[in-house]
């Protein structure tokens, strides 16, 4: 959760710089709106803006404003899906995001989309271009940040057994090592019964201290200092028992 409030920081950092720009976005849809003959229709999706700067954009400033509105559009439909595989969540978040994925689909209708208080993105704008041109797609990225956040917020009052991380999982510390395998039974045919088995360090020092020697020679278990474990010390000869008599 903390990476998904992360990104959507992140996001709305971006849209800042955007929205300072806002004039300089209607400018840019005004200038290719009309170089694509199609200055009577209003602005109604995001599919859109990009056929106006993929056909009809001629100076660099109209497709760097262009692009940064649907790149920030692009991050939001990543968002979503990110949203979608965290938890299967309950209603009100389902219907939360379900809302932020018909929105930031490339062909739905934004000409009736308007963005509250307070939110000043449509005050921007004259009664004109308000009403019949461009006061949904002022709207889009506001209306669709404040429906995440308020996803975020519901989602953090549902059981923490509901929520998946969205990292990666940690990789155990565990040891790979050869397959155990067990014979089988004389004389049933049974074929050799092999199973991988997994060993942490402190299985593997403890196997190596209790396992004994196959020479025939005792291990003798002395304890080393400061290290908090025993390593044995292979003796020549074999073990006689202590007493006067021992040589």
């Amino acid at each position: 959760m903390n990476e998904i409030k992360e990104s959507l920081r992140n996001i709305e950092q971006t849209y800042k710089i955007f929205q300072q720009q806002q004039f300089t976005f209607i400018a840019a849809l005004e200038h290719t709106r009309e170089n694509a003959h199609d200055k009577i229709k209003p602005v109604t999706s995001i599919g859109q803006v990009q056929t106006y700067m993929d056909h009809h954009c001629n100076n660099t400033t109209d497709k760097r404003i262009l692009l940064m509105f649907l790149n920030i559009c692009s991050d939001l439909h990543k968002l979503c899906q990110r949203l979608e595989s965290l938890h299967s969540g309950n209603s009100t978040t389902n219907t939360l995001l379900e809302k932020c994925k018909m929105l930031v689909s490339h062909s739905n209708d934004l000409s009736a989309i308007r963005a509250k208080y307070p939110h000043d993105v449509v005050n921007h704008l004259s009664c004109d271009e308000a009403r019949n041109h461009y006061g949904g797609v002022v709207s889009l990225i506001p209306i669709i940040l404040d429906c995440m956040k308020e996803w975020v917020a519901h989602s953090e009052k549902l059981p923490r057994n509901m929520i998946q991380s969205v990292s990666g999982k940690q990789a155990s510390p565990e040891i790979w090592a050869a397959k155990s395998c067990r014979p089988g039974a004389a004389g049933t045919g049974l074929a050799a019964s092999c199973q991988p088995t997994f060993l942490t360090a402190a299985t593997q020092t403890s196997l190596s201290l209790t396992n004994p020697p196959r020479d025939g020679r005792r291990v003798q278990r002395k304890p080393q200092v400061g290290l908090g474990r025993t390593v044995g010390k292979l003796l020549d000869g074999p073990w006689k028992p202590p007493g006067r008599h021992a040589f």
